[in-house]
């Protein structure tokens, strides 16, 4: 590389870092711009470093193009902690207007970095502190044209009061003088107190129409984010539906394979049977029949299991959803499980958990809309798979230490209710890896998850909460962090 090229390279990476040090604009940005300028000072047409990036410049001074973008990644991060340290003293200041500046470049440089959600959330932030700012104005301007008005009137009444002395000294004198200066007084007093009212009804129709338009702009954001919870909720649902069917398909396909593997038999045997009677084997035809009559009752038990878990499930999804009926909780608590659990098995062969029950059968049958509450158990059920799934793939027991066993445990007992009557305590408890407390207060906030993108949209335990509302009960959750976590529902009985 000749001398000219080094010179001209390293002269690059002082106008960088020099415009990066003081430059209020995006540094990589302004890297790319000093880049087209140097392409037109070289005269070269294909720099790697103007269409591919800053490392392209490595080409002519290794390790420069890579200083570079370290350089500007490292004045983002700086000027990330800066805006941060400015947002917590703004934050203590009360200062709204260095707020929503704030927040304003943080949107920006969370654009640049990628990190979009964030973002978001930040451009949030700061259309909720300008229009904070904006409501401000408007209320100072009201109470200054306020404060105006009291001012011209108290003037208006004390020039008023000054005329009518004059007027009182000039009577005595001249009446005709009199007249026309208090004619005048009232004339000057019309046109004021007109102007006055002009110009306080311009601005109030200044501040009302905007208020109008600031109030059709939250309308809008607000239409979009309902907009946005029904598809999340539609999508929430469709989820529920899918693992639901899941468990159905395996329920019903387990009575299915008996069905079929026992007709097959039968099918082999009626033929033994035929080839025997047609020898003459009484003996043996006897106990082949006795062996087809075996399968038949078999067959019959398992088509009448089938026929059970269809039936349930028409029940479940007849007409009149949505209204509360006398439901066995147990036995509602038991056929979700076994959905929940199979519907898993469906999507992942090797899990495996240990389910226990514990049902107070003395507790007989409350008042609830089985769907909904069917809705709020499968829930629970799969955030608990799924806790226990997770510590199982990441565990790794020390040296000479047990094995990690996931389990899940189901209980139902009877109890007093916070009204005074008789309720249901159903737990269910997972020894998984339990809640963190930092974000146990916000685990039934809509939308918050502390699943994967993709895996959870953060409306299960919401809903649940809802729905355990709108029942008349309430749902808490008890947890230790490494060692697992206990959702508790209490239930009115009859409600």
């Amino acid at each position: 590389m000749n001398m000219k090229l080094y010179r001209t390279s390293l002269l690059l990476f002082l106008l960088v870092y020099s415009f990066t040090a003081h430059s209020q604009d995006n540094p990589i940005d302004s890297v790319q711009k000093i880049l087209k300028t140097v392409q037109k000072k070289l005269g070269n047409k294909n720099i790697p470093g103007l269409k591919n990036g800053i490392p392209g410049l490595n080409t002519y001074v290794p390790g420069l193009g890579d200083s570079i973008k370290n350089f500007t990644q490292q004045r983002l991060n700086d000027v990330f902690e800066n805006l941060n340290k400015g947002l917590s003293a703004a934050k203590a200041m009360g200062d709204i207007k260095k707020l929503q500046g704030g927040y304003y470049e943080l949107t920006k440089l969370d654009s640049t970095k990628g990190n979009f959600k964030q973002a978001y959330e930040h451009y949030k932030l700061y259309t909720l502190y300008r229009d904070s700012l904006q409501k401000q104005e408007v209320e100072k301007r009201q109470l200054q044209a306020k404060m105006q008005y009291e001012f011209d009137k108290k003037q208006a009444i004390a020039k008023a009061e000054q005329a009518k002395k004059d007027a009182e000294q000039k009577r005595i004198k001249n009446i005709q003088y009199f007249t026309i200066a208090g004619l005048a007084f009232l004339l000057l007093a019309i046109l004021l107190f007109a102007h006055i009212q002009w110009r306080n009804n311009k601005q109030k129709k200044k501040a009302n129409a905007l208020l109008q338009q600031q109030n059709k702009k939250v309308e809008e954001t607000l239409t979009e984010l309902k907009s946005t919870q029904s598809q999340l909720i539609q999508a929430e649902k469709m989820a529920s539906l899918g693992e639901l069917t899941a468990g159905i398909a395996h329920e019903i396909q387990n009575p299915l394979n008996f069905v079929n593997n026992f007709s097959e038999v039968n099918t082999e045997l009626i033929a033994e049977l035929t080839n025997e009677l047609s020898t003459g084997n009484k003996e043996e035809a006897i106990s082949i029949a006795k062996d087809i009559k075996e399968n038949e009752e078999k067959i019959n038990h398992h088509g009448k299991r089938a026929d059970a878990i269809v039936k349930g499930m028409l029940q479940h999804s007849r007409a009149n959803r949505g209204q509360k009926e006398l439901t066995d909780i147990n036995a509602l608590a038991d056929e979700y499980l076994r959905l929940s659990y199979h519907g898993i098995r469906a999507k992942d062969k090797n899990f495996n958990v240990a389910l226990q029950t514990d049902f107070d059968e003395s507790i007989g049958k409350i008042n609830i809309v089985p769907q909904d509450i069917g809705r709020v158990l499968l829930n629970l059920y799969n955030n608990a798979f799924y806790a226990v799934n997770e510590k199982k793939n990441n565990y790794q027991p020390l040296k000479g230490g047990k094995e990690y066993l996931p389990g899940v445990t189901v209980s139902t007992k009877s109890v007093k209710s916070p009204s005074g009557g008789l309720g249901v305590e159903l737990t269910v408890k997972d020894n998984g890896n339990g809640i963190p407390q930092k974000v146990l207060d916000k685990i039934f906030q809509p939308f918050f998850t502390t699943k994967p993108t993709g895996e959870g949209t953060g409306l299960g335990l919401s809903l649940s909460y809802d729905i355990v509302k709108a029942h008349g009960g309430g749902i808490k959750v008890e947890t230790k962090e490494g060692e697992g976590t206990e959702f508790i529902i209490n239930l009115p009985i009859n409600n």
